[in-house]
């Protein structure tokens, strides 16, 4: 494995995204001096805070800005226990049951059960006793390709194409993991419905089932087996929680610094520039910015591959007076198109003209994240990223797209849903581009073949042997698991660790 090489006793981390904090934990406790720089009044990054207060002014509705979900907490133990400290006296957890509920357009519903049991007793008493066959037959399949995935190919630095010879590949191969993710789900399931909520998880990696490969079966394991979990305070307590951690421990995090440039002299980084003017020495430097936008606004010029974006979304922070019996706290709810809805976001640029949406309602959970008797709810839709769709959110397209958001939701049971609402935000990839978003999307780079892997931008800079990166624009990927790996593959590139 490559590491930084001369000195590595004082790291400077830009940006205090979950990646960013996760290396610095594991920094911290192989003995390093850690200075994080952040932008923001507060850490996070992508896992920010949006607060907005309720009429009168004397309550607020708290937001998660980025993800809502959290699967794999262990990955949160593991950061904290690199300076010693026990997850749960920093985070409490809920394990969310049903971790989803699927909604489907001829009105019936499945929960998403993490328990194999009850989800194979649920799919049978929605879809039959032989698609709850499949099922059991899935999780172990899906099962299965996780242990042989997670260490040779996820947990792991690579460094070139060869690091990929291991006899695991072998078994990928011969499990039918790089043929078509959709076509490997219908070997296991029949009904539409099924079909669906075990494939639809492959936008995450910014394709759609019909396009991505059976790799990314491991996405719905983690979302739909191994379990999705709810911390108190919603994803952002996670981020406060690894920052406390994080500075009883002996690191530096400084918000509100803003970093403007990499100072480098021949083929080392020597330290960091802010906008105010300061320089920060360093022995080592790490980007948790965008990947793509760390190496235009950061870093001395260089030839960037180009890459492909997936794509991105919108969301809607509603505060509401409403609440709904029919809803979980995580709510994904399918229109009667399938490809086609894949087909228009990624390969025509356009919206949704049947749109699949995921709602979440986190004060179902935590009564303390709106005021007494009100809701908040979190809307995502997919949508172009910049690149790919010629779509002005610049106008007035937020506000009429936000109108036909709250109109869908309200034909698909969500009742009065527009008149309930007491505040509310839109957030468009333009506003992803204007937080440092490359193609406006918060979900980097897709992972198709050609960027996955170790054909995903590395982690160590080519020419530069003391900057490293962390974020979902490198290794391994997107989503708050691979970010999380990311911070502890980063910091073995700084320490030489076994990873």
């Amino acid at each position: 494995m490559r590491t930084v090489t001369g000195r590595s006793d004082h790291v400077v981390v830009v940006g205090a995204g979950l990646g960013g904090l996760a290396c610095a934990l594991h920094l911290a406790g192989a003995g390093r001096q850690v200075t994080v720089l952040e932008r923001e009044p507060v850490p996070g990054g992508r896992a920010g805070r949006l607060s907005l207060p309720a009429p009168g002014g004397a309550e607020r509705y708290e937001f998660d800005t980025g993800p809502t979900v959290l699967t794999m907490p262990e990955l949160l133990t593991d950061a904290l226990a690199a300076v010693g400290e026990e997850l749960a006296d920093w985070v409490e957890l809920e394990l969310l049951d049903p971790a989803y509920r699927a909604h489907y357009p001829d009105g019936s519903t499945l929960d998403v059960i993490t328990d194999t049991a009850r989800m194979a007793a649920e799919i049978s008493r929605v879809c039959g006793p032989r698609e709850a066959d499949g099922y059991l037959r899935f999780v172990e399949y899906a099962r299965r390709l996780w242990r042989l995935e997670r260490a040779d190919f996820i947990d792991r630095n690579l460094d070139s194409p060869r690091d990929l010879l291991t006899a695991n590949l072998l078994r990928l191969f011969a499990a039918g993991a790089f043929r078509r993710l959709q076509s490997k789900i219908n070997q296991f399931f029949a009904d539409p419905r099924t079909r669906r909520i075990f494939s639809f998880q492959a936008m995450y990696a910014g394709l759609a089932p019909h396009d991505a490969l059976a790799i990314y079966t491991v996405i719905a394991y983690l979302d739909s087996v191994a379990g999705v979990y709810f911390p108190r305070g919603g994803i952002h307590a996670v981020a406060r929680a690894m920052a406390g951690a994080a500075e009883k421990h002996g690191v530096q995090i400084r918000y509100g610094t803003t970093v403007s440039r990499v100072e480098t002299s021949g083929d080392r980084a020597t330290g960091v520039l802010t906008a105010d003017g300061e320089r920060i020495a360093a022995d080592v430097v790490v980007l948790n910015p965008d990947l793509p936008i760390a190496y235009r606004d950061l870093l001395p010029p260089t030839r960037v591959r180009r890459l492909r974006y997936s794509p991105s979304c919108v969301v809607l922070h509603v505060g509401s007076r409403q609440a709904y019996r029919g809803a979980a706290h995580h709510n994904i709810h399918f229109g009667r198109a399938w490809r086609r809805t894949f087909d228009e976001v990624i390969k025509q640029g356009r919206l949704m003209t049947d749109p699949s949406l995921l709602v979440t309602n986190p004060s179902r959970s935590d009564p303390g994240l709106a005021p007494a008797g009100r809701h908040t709810y979190y809307v995502l839709a997919p949508v172009p990223n910049l690149e790919a769709g010629p779509l002005d959110w610049r106008g007035d397209l937020p506000r009429r797209y936000a109108d036909e958001l709250m109109a869908t939701l309200e034909r698909r049971g969500y009742v009065g849903f527009a008149e309930g609402v007491e505040v509310s935000r839109i957030v468009t990839p333009a506003d992803w581009a204007d937080a440092g978003m490359a193609a406006g999307t918060p979900f980097a780079a897709a992972h198709s073949f050609g960027q996955t892997g170790p054909f995903r931008p590395g982690n160590l800079h080519r020419t530069l042997s003391n900057v490293v990166f962390v974020g979902s624009g490198t290794q391994p990927g997107v989503g708050v698991p691979m970010v999380l790996i990311s911070g502890k593959l980063a910091a073995a590139r700084v320490t030489g660790g076994v990873r």
